[in-house]
C-alpha cells in the first residue's frame, strides 16, 4: 500500500457539511491500490462502560484520476460533533489505521486512542456553505453590451460604426446599449435563457468598460439608471436573473481618485487608495518595459490605464462595499461576477460576502479565477468561479485533440474533488467568453465538434453559460475578434444551430435535478474505439450519455430507453453517428 498517496484534510473539500446536519467525508488513495476503506466515526463524548461508542461505515469508491482513487461517505451524526478515522485495506493484504496523527496499526490499543483521530468539533449551521439554490437551475447567457444590439442610436458614441460593418478592433464602437438588450429579452426567453451576465455597464471610456470612471453611473452610451432599472424589471418578468460585473481589483486611470493622485502626488487624500511605489507618479510608465528599474504604481497586468486598488485600505473597502450593496438594494440585481478576483485580498472578499448577503441572502457571488480555486470556495467568500480548468479540459479533448479521453476524464474528476458539493453544483461552466476565442473558431469551423462539446458540458454538474452568438454559429478569434457584433439578420444566422441549442437547453431544464445532483459514473469500456460514455444517476432517474469521437458511425449497446434528442425509443443496439452523441433516459 502506498501510504504517501493517502490524503485527507478536515474542514476542506474532504470534510464538509452540505445541509448543516450532515458531514461529507472524502479520502484520496493511490489509484487501484486500496481495496476497502472503513470509516470509524462517532461523537467524541459518547462512552459506555468506559469505551468510546463508534460505528463502522463502508466508504464508496467514487471518482478516479490518472493517479488517485477517491472514496466518500455521507455521515448523518446523531449529534453535531464528529470524531473519525479510517481503516484502510490494500489489495496487497496490508491493513492500517489512518487518523489525525498519521498511520498506525489496527491494534485495539491504537483504535481506542482518542487523539489519533480526526476531529470535526461541531457542525455549525452558520458555518455551512450555502450557495443559492436557483443557480443550479440557471442557463446563463453572457452579453458584451457594446456588441449585442443598438436599441437607441441617439445615445451611441459619435464615432460609432454601422452595426457589424467590420471586424472589431480594440477601440471600435458600434453602439450596443441596454435598450438593445431589453428589445431582445423575448429572444432570450424563447431560447430558454433564465440568467444573463453583463460585462461592465458603468461609466468608462473604452468599449469593454473594465476601466471604470464612476461605479455609481451607467455609461451614458449604454443608457441611464432608469433604463437599467427597466432592464432588470423586464428581465425578471421573463424569469431571467441579472448578474453584473464588479471590477474591484482596479479602476480607470481617468477616475477622479487616480487623477487626484497624479495631480497632488503624496499629498493626495487618495494616495493610499492605490499601490504607489514612488512619487511623483510617472503616469503611463508602468508596464513590461525594458530598462525600467522602478514601477510607479501597480496595475491590472501591465495595463497602465487600470491602476490597482488597495483593498486593504478601510476607505477603499467601504467605497466598494457601498457600491456592491447599492446596485442590489436599488435595482434588485441577482449576482456579482468579480473581475480578477484572485488578485484581491481574501480579507476584502470575506467582508464583501457578508455585506451583499445581508442585502440579499440568495445573491450569486462568482469569481473570475482561471486556476484551482479551493481557497475561495470554502463558504466564506465566493459561491463559484468561472470554471476555466473544466472548460480547457473539454476543449483540449473534444475540440483540439490535445489530450485523450482518459486524460479528460481524469481532469474532470480531479476538478470535482477539489470543491465542496455545493460549490460544484453552482460552478459557472462555459466553453468561450469575451476573453477567449469563440468555440466554433477553436473547432476550425467543425460544428459537429461544437455540438458534442456543448452537449458534454450541459451533461455535467454546474450552471452552463452560452456566450452571445454561439447559438447562431458566430465565430471569432481571440480578443477583439471574439467581440463581434451580434448577428440579428436571420438570413445570416445558423438557424439549425439555434434549434439545436433550444433543444439542448430544454433537455437540461427538464432533467436539471439529475444533472445538478446526480452521481457521475464513467464507463470506459469503449474509450479505445473513441466512444466516451458516462451516466448521471439519482434514485429517480438515470441519464446515459454517449459521445462518438470517431469519424465513422458506430454501434453501441444502449439498453432499453428513450433518446432525448431524437425522441425515439431505443432497445438494445443503437447507431452512434460520427462525431455525434446520444442522451438516453433509461
Amino acid at each position: 500500500m502506498e501510504k504517501a498517496a493517502i490524503y485527507h484534510q478536515p474542514a476542506s473539500s474532504f470534510a464538509f457539511s452540505y445541509t448543516g446536519d450532515d458531514l461529507y467525508i472524502r479520502i484520496r488513495t493511490k489509484k487501484e491500490d486500496v481495496a476497502k476503506i472503513t470509516l470509524i466515526a462517532g461523537d467524541p463524548y459518547l462512552f459506555a462502560d468506559g469505551k468510546w461508542q463508534s460505528r463502522p461505515y463502508q466508504m464508496t469508491r467514487t471518482l478516479q484520476t490518472e493517479e488517485h482513487d477517491y472514496f466518500e461517505y455521507r455521515l448523518i451524526p446523531t449529534h453535531h460533533r464528529v470524531q473519525y478515522g479510517f481503516v484502510i485495506e490494500g489489495y496487497d493484504g496490508e491493513e492500517c489505521f489512518y487518523g489525525g496523527r498519521g498511520f498506525f496499526s489496527t491494534d485495539p490499543v491504537n483504535m481506542e486512542t482518542m487523539d489519533y483521530y480526526f476531529k470535526f468539533p461541531y457542525i455549525h449551521a452558520v458555518d455551512t456553505f450555502k450557495a443559492p439554490e436557483w443557480v443550479k437551475k440557471t442557463i446563463w447567457y453572457q452579453i458584451f453590451p457594446e456588441r449585442f444590439a443598438n436599441g437607441d442610436p441617439a445615445i451611441s458614441p459619435e464615432n460609432a460604426l454601422p452595426w457589424g460593418s467590420k471586424t472589431p478592433s480594440t477601440t471600435d464602437f458600434f453602439g450596443g446599449d441596454l435598450k438593445g438588450i431589453i428589445d431582445h429579452l423575448d429572444y432570450l426567453k424563447d431560447l430558454g435563457i433564465n440568467g444573463i451576465y453583463l460585462t461592465p455597464v458603468f461609466e468608462a471610456p473604452t468599449n469593454h468598460k473594465y476601466d471604470t470612471v464612476d461605479y455609481l453611473k451607467i455609461d451614458p452610451h449604454f443608457g441611464d439608471k432608469k433604463r437599467f432599472k427597466e432592464l432588470v424589471e423586464e428581465a425578471h418578468k421573463c424569469g431571467i436573473r441579472v448578474m453584473l460585473d464588479a471590477v474591484f481589483n482596479h479602476i480607470g486611470d481617468t477616475s477622479p481618485m487616480f487623477q487626484d493622485v497624479i495631480q497632488n502626488g503624496a499629498d493626495s487624500k487618495y494616495c493610499d487608495w492605490f499601490h504607489i511605489h514612488s512619487f511623483p507618479v510617472r503616469y503611463g510608465e508602468n508596464g513590461n518595459i525594458e530598462n525600467q528599474p522602478t514601477i510607479s504604481y501597480d496595475t491590472f497586468a501591465f495595463t497602465t490605464h487600470m491602476p490597482k486598488l488597495n483593498t486593504a485600505n478601510p476607505e477603499v473597502q467601504q467605497y466598494l462595499l457601498d457600491i456592491a450593496t447599492y446596485w442590489i438594494r436599488e435595482f434588485d440585481i441577482d449576482g456579482w461576477r468579480l473581475d480578477v478576483a484572485n488578485e484581491v485580498d481574501h480579507a476584502f472578499w470575506k467582508l464583501f460576502r457578508k455585506a451583499v448577503r445581508k442585502e440579499k441572502d440568495d445573491l450569486y457571488i462568482l469569481g473570475e479565477i482561471w486556476h484551482d480555486s479551493w481557497i475561495w470556495l470554502l463558504g466564506d467568500e465566493f459561491d463559484a468561479v468561472m470554471n476555466y480548468p473544466f472548460t480547457q479540459t473539454i476543449i483540449e479533448n473534444f475540440i483540439e485533440n490535445k489530450i485523450d479521453a482518459r486524460k479528460m476524464i481524469s481532469g474532470i474528476n480531479e476538478q470535482m474533488m477539489r470543491y465542496p458539493k455545493q460549490a460544484s453544483e453552482v460552478m459557472f461552466n462555459m466553453l468561450d467568453s469575451h476573453d477567449t476565442a469563440r468555440i466554433l473558431t477553436r473547432a476550425g469551423g467543425n460544428k459537429a465538434k461544437v455540438k458534442q462539446a456543448l452537449a458534454f458540458m450541459f451533461g455535467h454538474t454546474g450552471s452552463p453559460c452560452i456566450y452571445y452568438g454561439t447559438e447562431i454559429g458566430m465565430d471569432g478569434g481571440n480578443d477583439p475578434d471574439c467581440r463581434k457584433c451580434m448577428v440579428w439578420d436571420e438570413a445570416n444566422q445558423d438557424l439549425e444551430m439555434l434549434g439545436f441549442m433550444k433543444q439542448l437547453i430544454a433537455v437540461r431544464k427538464a432533467h436539471q435535478a439529475t444533472l445538478s445532483d446526480g452521481d457521475l459514473v464513467w464507463d470506459e469500456t469503449l474509450l479505445d474505439q473513441g466512444i466516451v460514455i458516462f451516466e448521471r444517476k439519482t434514485d429517480d432517474e438515470t441519464l446515459r450519455f454517449y459521445f462518438n469521437q470517431a469519424n465513422k458511425d458506430q454501434s453501441v449497446q444502449a439498453g432499453h430507453g428513450f433518446d432525448l434528442f431524437t425522441e425515439v425509443e431505443i432497445s438494445g443496439e443503437a447507431v452512434l453517428p460520427a462525431e455525434g452523441f446520444l442522451i438516453v433516459k433509461n
